[in-house]
């Protein structure tokens, strides 16, 4: 009867809302240290040497707006290589660290669970390094020491273009960025709700940071949610706990779009006249 009145205390009173709101507060930054604190991960790559990458840029010569304006679903690529910088800033703007206190990420995240994980799939000769290609195969990105690390090596690139109902842009695009999801991180904190709702969000967010810097930079991608799940994760070599989400083909585009601000203007002007 105590704990039912307190309950009713909570949700019926500005100070009860107010105490409740704390509680919560409390019990969310709680969970962030706790997993600030430990490594929650899919396997332990302790035992395998990390490539360290070009540090970010935090600056570029295309400005958010350009890159709204020039975003598009790309799918025909050159055989040009990406660079290892190339790489290096895709998989920053993805999920990197943008925050150093905390390590929060450049992606915002329900309760900062984190739920993601990325991966690079590389093609031979798909990376370009100072001392020739990065060797072909899968790497797992670490956004705190702003690292790769080989796990499988080898070009998967025809294995995930199988896997993804053959699409083409999967096999000849030099690098794939393939997000999975660690759906227990979040669903600890907000139940099923998490599950359905918040981590689709974080992917979402992710996803389009992919697609903005891929445009800054000049090179094209696009958001590749048709494989079998089956397929990817043995690719992988995910274990249970990882749900794969998104395959993100990247390379140079054959051709790039460009809107100018007369098109961009006469469209608006058009449409305000109906």
């Amino acid at each position: 009867m105590r704990r039912r009145s307190f309950i009713k205390f909570l949700l019926s009173t500005p100070l009860g809302r107010l105490i409740s709101g704390l509680l919560l507060t409390g019990a969310a930054a709680g969970v962030l240290y706790l997993d600030l604190q430990k490594t929650d991960v899919r396997r332990s790559e302790g035992a395998l040497k990390a490539i360290l990458l070009p540090y970010p840029k935090l600056s570029g010569l295309v400005s958010v707006e350009e890159a709204l304006a020039n975003r598009r679903s790309i799918r025909d690529y050159t055989e040009e290589p990406l660079t290892l910088e190339e790489l290096s800033q895709l998989l920053w703007a993805a999920y990197g660290v943008s925050e150093t206190r905390y390590g929060l990420r450049t992606a915002p995240s329900a309760g900062a669970q984190y739920p993601l994980e990325l991966y690079a799939l590389v093609g031979t000769n798909g990376v370009k390094t100072d001392k020739g290609y990065l060797a072909p195969g899968i790497y797992h990105y670490d956004p705190h020491s702003h690292s790769i690390t080989l796990l499988k090596q080898g070009d998967f690139r025809e294995d995930l273009y199988y896997a993804a109902l053959e699409q083409r842009w999967v096999l000849t695009a030099p690098v794939s960025l393939i997000f999975t999801a660690v759906y227990s991180r979040t669903v600890r904190v907000y139940g099923e709700r998490g599950r359905v709702r918040y981590v689709p969000m974080d992917l979402g967010h992710a996803g389009q940071n992919v697609y903005l810097q891929a445009t800054a930079l000049g090179l094209g991608t696009v958001a590749v949610g048709a494989f079998n799940d089956e397929e990817v994760a043995r690719i992988l070599g995910l274990s249970e706990r990882e749900t794969p989400l998104y395959i993100m083909p990247v390379g140079r585009p054959v051709s790039r779009y460009r809107l100018s601000e007369k098109e961009l203007i006469d469209y608006i002007e058009k449409h305000r006249r109906r």
